[in-house]
């Protein structure tokens, strides 16, 4: 059997913990900064957990993990 792609466009986009969880950005982070105060801004430079039902659906463009 051949071997399997991984998607470019999911692994640009989210890292992996040694324990196996999806990490990925915030949204609301690229533009139109102005109206959005400074707490709001921090709290959006980290980076989040993605839901388990999510993380099923993703995993299947990751056939070899990050």
């Amino acid at each position: 059997m051949p071997k399997l792609k991984t998607k470019s466009a999911i692994k640009k986009r989210f890292k992996m913990t040694a324990s196996g969880k999806l990490m990925r950005k915030h949204t609301n982070k690229n533009h139109i900064l102005t109206k959005k105060n400074g707490k709001r801004i921090r709290k959006l430079r980290k980076l989040t957990v993605i839901t388990p039902s999510e993380q099923k659906r993703i995993e299947i463009g990751l056939p070899y993990g990050l």
